[in-house]
């Protein structure tokens, strides 16, 4: 098939998930004249990190892009349910505004105090507490061997699914085409990415396109001749009850990167071992609960001495070796329309709907409108200059 037999749309996005499928709606929304198209191999989302996630949305960062990431994010999603309905299928998503609350031991009070004034000057409401005013807010919690803890009420959790099905539609009826194909391949020129080989056959041109292909984006990127440092990190999630009362809790996140909230009559959560070996496995092992989480959880929370683990499964992060923190814009070295929208370790769903405005006005106005999101760009990349959170992760 010639070139111009092949299909050709001014906007191709490599991976359909949460994070393309935000990206496909702010363009559409944007400039409705946008042919825009999504290429997604599995319209089923089995493997999907976001699907296979927590659903929990925090302004707890230091970066300041992620703050206000955030902060954007979080209120978008809270209108979800009204706003992101279509004409046949409303977009239910079920946010619950449970708050957030990390903890640090003594060492780490004066870094969560800087980090705490940090978000405070961004807007955010956050409450620093004493080891006594958290056990006064969580009486199951042992506050012996820690030093503080800060509390955001207004942040919380929602369904990753509905969310991720909610963007999808919506781009859908705003007249993004989805296509159930695999790309194997990209042909590139000295200055522009020209088409991508689908697996089913065939090339498909664009004008743009944007990598949003979460764990697997590091292999989309190789296939445009760009190193991206983004492995995939297994990450186990549990659904347990404590087994004795417990208080509803919120979303509670340590430094060792122990992470669990309530989830109906139980908690969901995990403990993610970020040395873990990288690659796609999806393997579950049975026993982590008992051997890493359940110690952890029983020591935080004493009531859940007696906790059962009901269902452990696992999902990918897509983890960007260089820094934790994503990689938002375009390769303006090498292949200026080449996006690049990946690389969150973690935070991919709850940053979404900023990640996917952004890579819209960039496309459409050609730099950023609203978020300025440059010091998230491929550059750092390329010069080995990390720009990390200094908190939690």
């Amino acid at each position: 098939m010639s070139p111009a037999q092949c299909p050709r749309h001014d906007v191709a996005i490599i991976g359909g998930g949460i994070v393309g499928s935000s990206t496909a709606f702010f363009l559409k929304q944007a400039d409705p004249g946008l042919s825009v198209c999504v290429i997604e191999p599995d319209p089923s989302y089995e493997f999907a990190s976001a699907l296979r996630a927590s659903g929990g949305c925090r302004v707890q960062f230091t970066c300041p892009e992620n703050i206000a990431m955030s902060r954007f994010s979080i209120d978008f999603i809270k209108s979800f349910d009204r706003t992101m309905g279509t004409a046949t299928q409303p977009a239910n998503i079920d946010w619950v505004e449970g708050g957030y609350l990390f903890i640090v031991p003594p060492a780490g009070i004066a870094n969560l105090e800087r980090n705490v004034r940090r978000q405070q000057a961004h807007g955010c409401t956050v409450d620093l507490l004493t080891p006594s005013e958290l056990r006064r807010r969580f009486p199951s919690m042992n506050v012996a061997d820690l030093g503080a803890g800060a509390h955001t009420p207004l942040d919380g959790w929602c369904d990753p699914y509905g969310l991720l099905w909610g963007f999808r539609r919506k781009a859908v009826e705003l007249g993004v085409e989805y296509v159930q194909d695999r790309v194997v391949a990209a042909d590139v020129d000295a200055a522009k990415a020209k088409a991508v080989r689908l697996e089913g056959g065939g090339m498909l041109y664009a004008d743009s396109f944007v990598n949003a292909a979460g764990a697997w984006s590091g292999d989309v990127a190789r296939f445009f001749g760009m190193h991206l440092p983004v492995s995939p990190l297994r990450r186990f999630e549990h659904y347990f009850t404590a087994g004795n009362p417990i208080e509803p809790l919120p979303y509670v996140k340590d430094v060792a990167r122990l992470a669990f909230r309530s989830e109906g009559k139980g908690f969901s959560g995990g403990l993610v071992a970020g040395d873990a070996a990288r690659g796609y496995n999806f393997e579950v092992d049975h026993n982590y609960f008992e051997e890493v989480v359940w110690p952890a959880v029983a020591h935080r929370f004493p009531p859940f001495e007696a906790a059962r683990c009901h269902r452990t499964w696992s999902g990918l992060y897509e983890q960007n070796e260089l820094d934790g923190n994503p990689v938002i814009g375009r390769w303006n070295r090498r292949l200026p329309n080449l996006l690049t929208v990946a690389g969150f370790s973690g935070h991919g769903m709850m940053h979404a709907p900023a990640a996917g405005r952004g890579i819209a006005e960039l496309i459409v106005h050609g730099g950023f409108q609203t978020i300025d999101l440059s010091r998230l760009g491929y550059e750092r990349v390329e010069d080995g200059q990390p720009y990390a959170e200094e908190g939690i992760l």
